[in-house]
């Protein structure tokens, strides 16, 4: 399992300082979602005994603006998410397979969003492979009408994915390492909230197999889905 983390200085904790406290929780390591943070991938992997994965997520006003930092960001990152929060940056994303995460579909990055995600967007994230994230940020650091409304929200969601058997992870987008929560811990607040501690679960699974399909795409010898370069056996 792996946690999406904004490391310094997007957040408030550095990567190293994420990866220590997520595989002290029973993490296999974190996915940075790199903003202005750029640590060096390659000396925490050889460091820390948790694995740090690049991202880029892409916060932009318009789909426009997103087109252009998706194309950059694709050639560049393991993982690109793009963070959702309107309608149109909703739909942009599921539609787009060179996106692999829409982020925070409901509040965007500033959480003042009012996004909508309805069947539209669950049948084509599907058809797409765009995975969509299940944010249980606002469940846990929310008070009040905002978190019975995105708990609504969550449900809502919950009942598209299923019906369309669309792609989704789970986080809980800590900003700090003191945000950070045990998968066990996530997945008894998916029980208690009416999503399911099991799909819960499932969801934190899903940020390794995406890691895992990228890192086979990124490899030399991968050329497409089911066929890579080899050497092939000659008969008798």
């Amino acid at each position: 399992m792996y946690e999406a983390v904004h490391a310094h200085p997007d957040g408030q904790s550095t990567a190293a300082r994420f990866a220590t406290t997520a595989e002290r929780y029973g993490y296999e390591g974190v996915i940075v979602r790199a903003d202005d943070a750029d640590p060096d991938y390659e000396r925490l992997r050889e460091d820390l005994a948790a694995d740090v994965v690049d991202a880029a997520e892409i916060v932009a006003a318009d789909p426009q603006h997103a087109s252009g930092a998706v194309g950059n960001a694709r050639t560049k990152h393991t993982l690109v998410f793009v963070c959702g929060g309107t309608n149109a940056l909703n739909r942009f994303a599921v539609e787009q397979d060179r996106v692999d995460v829409l982020t925070r579909p409901f509040e965007g990055a500033d959480g003042s969003g009012d996004g909508d995600f309805n069947h539209v967007l669950a049948k084509a994230a599907s058809e797409h492979s765009v995975w969509i994230e299940v944010n249980l940020a606002p469940v846990l650091r929310n008070r009040g009408g905002h978190r019975v409304q995105h708990l609504e929200k969550l449900r809502r969601l919950k009942r598209l994915v299923d019906h369309y058997d669309a792609p989704y992870v789970v986080s809980a987008n800590p900003q700090s390492h003191l945000q950070l929560r045990a998968p066990r811990e996530l997945a008894a607040l998916g029980a208690e909230i009416g999503l399911g501690e099991e799909w819960t679960r499932e969801g934190l699974d899903a940020w390794g197999r995406l890691i895992a399909r990228n890192r086979e795409r990124l490899s030399e010898s991968f050329i497409a889905p089911g066929v890579e370069r080899g050497r092939y056996e000659e008969d008798d």
